[in-house]
């Protein structure tokens, strides 16, 4: 259900960040930009969990930001194949089946959208 994900991405640091410790500026851009997202066979990106490895930062001409190769593991909501989820469904519609389920998520987060359903009575 929930995994860790290693993955590689370059992550642009904009100027006004550069007095914050590098792992920070990091830490908050890659949320910004995989946080509550769907990445295509990978899942629902929740949060970040740690960085592995930073490789040299590089600031191209004409950009003022600075821009780094990073490693590092995601936390990941993935349910596998077969999987059933305990919840409680809120409503149908033509959009889909939208349910509750007991995750610690803000409550105006945790719609999830499928795009098969399998209801059984």
């Amino acid at each position: 259900m929930f995994v860790l994900v290693e993955m590689v991405d370059t992550v642009r640091i904009p100027p006004w960040n550069f007095q914050r410790q590098l792992n920070d500026a990091i830490a908050e851009e890659l949320n910004k930009k995989l946080a509550n997202k769907v990445v295509y066979n990978v899942g629902l990106c929740i949060c970040l969990y740690d960085i592995t490895k930073l490789d040299d930062s590089y600031i191209f001409p004409g950009d003022g930001a600075s821009h780094t190769k990073v490693h590092f593991r995601y936390v990941v909501f993935h349910p596998f194949l077969d999987e059933i989820l305990v919840g409680k469904i809120k409503y149908c519609s033509q959009e889909g089946v939208h349910g509750k389920f007991p995750f610690p998520f803000p409550s105006h987060e945790t719609v999830l959208h499928w795009f098969h359903c399998l209801i059984t009575s």
